[in-house]
């Protein structure tokens, strides 16, 4: 049983078309490593019944992504410094992610996925966090090679008895780091499950989810195929995606 994953599109415009898309490493990791298909959802917000789409997937993987959840959702005025946005993927991921939790729907969220159910949940989001004191610099090193880019380069500290510390078997790993934004005012409901060594929240989950839920808000997606933490996060993903379709199956 191959389980299908709704993931939802970012918003572009090029080639005098405005396109719903998803970038190909998140869909190789899903398929190659979680051994699930990723269905791209277009971002089309209160067009879709999200009961409905539920009712069809066995997962929900919300992608990083160059675009911000837009401040309004979190109670703040924009400024240049919150850009780019993709207001259509929020007005359709946000109220996907409450759904999906809801529903005990697996679901795995990475770096701008992260930062949505935290926003989803009623939590804020702090930018530019390179210009805090005490904040280490999280953006990306600046090259044109993408390796370079989604380098590991630090660890993080993950929490003891936590869900992700069952998923990678370890108290520290070393992890990626390409954002600029990172969860400011933690959402009710949510724990943290790894921070930085300068106390920037790194991973996330559900307090007494129904079903797998784990937020991180590095890049596991680059490296799943040759890094062991990334590769644990897509197999925890897909595990929990078939075991929630063979529940769906025995329900008839």
């Amino acid at each position: 049983m191959q389980p299908i994953v709704a993931i939802v599109a970012d918003v572009r415009d090029f080639d005098n078309y405005r396109w719903h898309c998803s970038p190909q490493f998140y869909l190789e990791a899903a398929m190659g490593v979680a051994g699930v298909l990723p269905l791209i959802v277009p971002a089309f917000g209160e067009r879709i019944d999200y009961e409905d789409l539920l009712g069809r997937v066995d997962g929900v993987l919300l992608s990083g992504s160059k675009s911000n959840v837009h401040p309004a959702r979190y109670g703040e005025e924009a400024t240049p410094a919150h850009e780019p946005f993709d207001e259509a993927r929020d007005a359709t991921a946000l109220p996907l992610i409450r759904a999906a939790i809801d529903g005990g729907v697996p679901l795995f969220a990475i770096c701008r996925g992260l930062q949505e159910m935290n926003v989803a949940l009623g939590g804020s989001i702090a930018h530019e966090i390179h210009d805090r004191e005490g904040t280490a610099d999280h953006r990306a090193p600046v090259s044109e090679a993408q390796d370079e880019r989604f380098a590991l380069a630090h660890e993080v500290g993950v929490a003891r008895g936590g869900c992700l510390a069952g998923i990678l078997a370890a108290d520290r790993v070393k992890v990626n780091s390409l954002h600029r934004q990172a969860i400011d005012r933690l959402a009710p409901g949510l724990s943290v499950e790894a921070s930085a060594d300068d106390g920037t929240v790194e991973a996330v989950t559900v307090e007494g989810a129904k079903g797998f839920v784990v937020g991180v808000q590095w890049h596991p997606e680059y490296w799943a195929t040759s890094d062991g933490p990334s590769k644990a996060l897509f197999e925890a993903f897909g595990d929990a995606a078939r075991a929630y379709a063979a529940k769906r199956a025995a329900a008839g």
